[in-house]
């Protein structure tokens, strides 16, 4: 009993020693007035590789904008049977984008840093996009068929497996494309236990509902659809588009209620931005930390999380689901994440003072639309969470087959593994599922990473061939 309880503990302690190096401070820099600026290792990766990305290629979400616009207008035209369209593989990684980190991820970045910090979000999807590209481009390039679910599968344990073992070996697996592998299976378990808990408090919150019956239905619902071959797909392409058009127009609704003040927020927004205080606590302490850590279960550029949905995509050039993919990062932040500032900064603050996280944002929708934006709120967290859990396990996939090969019997352990941590998490809050979820996201952003750098003048070159054929 001793030896196992030693075990446990050291289970645990190399865990938070991974966690520490993944989001603890790597570097300090000193800031006016004896405070101090902590800058992350994962910090110091993305955000100098979205700089990076967004140069090679050359500015790509303000140049080619309209283009991405211009695909998600394309009629379908899947030709590999049980495949899916771009449009639909954008769905799917939006469904997984669009989730908790648009609601009180949003909240807290703005709580710790003030209305600057919505800026310096705009900022920081506008670099993710350009790496949301390069990412999905990849996964386009290096995509196979699936002989399981029909259609591609692909990502980057694909991409990263392609890089370390060549063409002709007889290696059938690459040590790093099986660590993110595993690394994405652990932070989707974790954050199946995060989405149980989020459904379920905010539904006993709105309605009184014990969590158990709330969970007990979220099990049995989702179930339904992943342990059903293809249901994942069908589901998401309505379930997406619902679920954000609402809240988009919700929001639109609040703004127009308080036209007013929009002006003073928008002020109120750009100036703490800039200011020196925003600047360091919005900008660059609050936001990019809150941002890397909270914005990868958002947005997840750098993540690895897309590709595993852009593969899939039966897609006339590969470049058109990076741009997809890149249109997918500014749906999430620049449109559902600043709908949740807007519902937020258009409130009184005398109102909000003292709350935090999911009671903020319910205070400020009780504020703009009474006993109905509470439940609304809920509601939408619930189709948020969903969308997200169906979704991930979509992602997982091409990572089990990675692992395990191609059969049911891995396919369905993992999924029915989720089902119970999703059911765990209901019922309650356990703090070291929650940060294997982050360590899971960290380590994928780092192996991913190691990846998408060496390879990316694959997928510059994949548009630059794409740009002159559009010309």
């Amino acid at each position: 009993m001793n030896i196992l309880i030693k075990t446990t503990d050291t289970i645990v302690t190399i865990f938070y020693a991974i966690y520490h190096v993944l989001w603890g401070d790597l570097i300090t820099i000193p800031l006016p007035g004896g405070s101090s600026l902590g800058l992350s290792l994962l910090v110091l990766i993305l955000i100098p590789s979205g700089i990076y990305f967004t140069l090679r290629t050359r500015f790509l979400p303000f140049r080619l904008f309209p283009e991405m616009i211009k695909i998600t207008a394309e009629k379908r035209n899947v030709r590999q049977k049980d495949a899916i369209s771009g449009l639909q593989a954008l769905i799917v990684s939006t469904a997984t984008r669009v989730g908790m980190g648009n609601l009180v991820g949003v909240v807290a970045a703005i709580s710790a840093g003030g209305a600057g910090a919505v800026f310096w979000m705009w900022i920081i999807a506008l670099l993710g996009s350009s790496t949301a590209f390069i990412e999905g481009t990849l996964a386009q390039l290096y995509k196979e068929k699936d002989p399981l679910y029909g259609g591609y599968r692909g990502g980057p344990a694909y991409y990263i497996h392609r890089l370390f073992v060549k063409k002709g070996s007889s290696r059938k697996r690459s040590v790093t494309a099986i660590l993110f592998a595993v690394s994405g299976l652990i932070c989707w378990c974790g954050i199946s236990q995060v989405i149980g808990n989020s459904v379920s408090s905010a539904f006993e919150n709105a309605f009184h509902i014990p969590p158990l019956y709330t969970t007990i239905i979220l099990v049995i619902i989702s179930a339904i659809i992943v342990l059903r071959k293809n249901a994942t797909v069908r589901v998401l392409d309505v379930l997406v588009p619902v679920m954000a058009v609402c809240y988009f127009v919700i929001t639109l609704f609040i703004i127009f209620k308080n036209i007013g003040l929009l002006p003073s927020v928008f002020q109120r927004i750009f100036s703490e931005a800039f200011g020196l205080r925003q600047a360091a606590a919005g900008g660059f302490g609050a936001v990019i930390m809150n941002g890397a850590k909270r914005g990868l279960f958002s947005n997840e550029a750098g993540s690895g999380s897309a590709p595993c949905a852009a593969a899939a995509a039966d897609i006339s050039h590969p470049a058109k689901e990076g741009l997809l993919q890149a249109l997918g990062v500014f749906i999430d932040t620049i449109v559902i994440c600043s709908c949740s500032a807007m519902i937020m900064l258009l409130a009184p603050a005398s109102l909000t003072n003292g709350l935090e996280g999911m009671d903020l944002l319910q205070a400020a929708m009780e504020h703009h639309m009474g006993g109905f934006g509470v439940i609304f709120i809920a509601a939408i967290l619930w189709l948020f969470s969903f969308s997200t859990f169906i979704g991930i396990l979509f992602y997982a996939r091409s990572n089990v087959a990675y692992l395990f090969g191609d059969n049911w019997l891995s396919q369905t352990l993992y999924k029915v593994l989720a089902l119970v941590m999703l059911y765990i998490g209901g019922l309650a809050a356990y703090t070291f599922v929650w940060d294997l979820g982050d360590i899971g996201v960290g380590l994928m952003t780092v192996f991913n990473m190691i990846a998408l750098i060496p390879l990316a003048p694959q997928a510059i070159r994949s548009l630059r061939e794409y740009e002159s054929m559009v010309r």
